[in-house]
């Protein structure tokens, strides 16, 4: 599995058109609108790179209101959830 978290920044008028459409796309989990230098942070979970790569690549590129976007690739999650199912005894 590859998760990846892409900042998008998109035209100031299409930042919810932009989220309804990232949230169509499968491999897409998560969008989030946000404050700071980004407008949109996507959380990503595909089986392969290529998937990923044919998602930014291709569909992501057909989304008009895109006007930036960068991609960063998750190496190991950290997790409240993870934590607990690794110390659960059965409870």
């Amino acid at each position: 599995m590859v998760t990846a978290i892409i900042l998008i920044k998109a035209k100031r008028t299409g930042i919810s058109d932009v989220a309804q459409k990232m949230v169509n796309i499968s491999g897409v989990s998560e969008v989030y609108s946000v404050s700071g230098s980004y407008d949109l942070v996507a959380i990503i979970r595909v089986k392969t790179n290529d998937d990923l790569a044919v998602l930014v690549t291709d569909q992501m590129r057909s989304i008009e209101g895109i006007e930036n976007t960068e991609t960063m690739l998750a190496f190991k999650a950290f997790s409240q959830h993870d934590l607990d199912a690794m110390f659960s005894v059965g409870m």
